[in-house]
């Protein structure tokens, strides 16, 4: 065993570690692996030409400011998604009308999940 102090972010440690020899060490066993998800389908179908805006984090959905067959313009907050106990601003990439809206308020999102589309 050989003693070691650590400093952690200005906190000392004091740990003890113990040395062994390579012929030692057994193979452990490979960690399962996760089968992969299949995607989410989209909650609804997008027209040609629309523009689906999805979640850039998992999170929460706060509050929708839009309704389908509202215009909006360039940098319209669509919706506030919170992440992290922060309030992010979803806006419109540009001036269009909100074909649908995909979510309410308290909604539980994915990263990539559609919030809204756009024609």
């Amino acid at each position: 065993m050989k003693a070691y102090r650590v400093n952690v972010n200005g906190n000392v440690y004091e740990i003890t570690l113990e040395v062994i020899d390579k012929a030692d060490i057994k193979s452990a066993p490979a960690a399962p692996v996760a089968a992969p998800t299949a995607p989410a389908a989209p909650a609804a179908p997008a027209q040609a030409g629309a523009k689906t805006v999805t979640a850039p984090m998992p999170g929460n959905i706060l509050k929708v400011n839009v309704q389908n067959g509202q215009a909006v313009k360039s940098g319209d907050v669509l919706m506030i998604l919170e992440a992290m106990k922060m309030e992010n601003e979803i806006m419109a990439p540009c001036d269009c009308t909100v074909a649908s809206v995909n979510v309410t308020p308290g909604t539980t999102v994915e990263a990539g999940t559609v919030l809204c589309t756009l024609a």
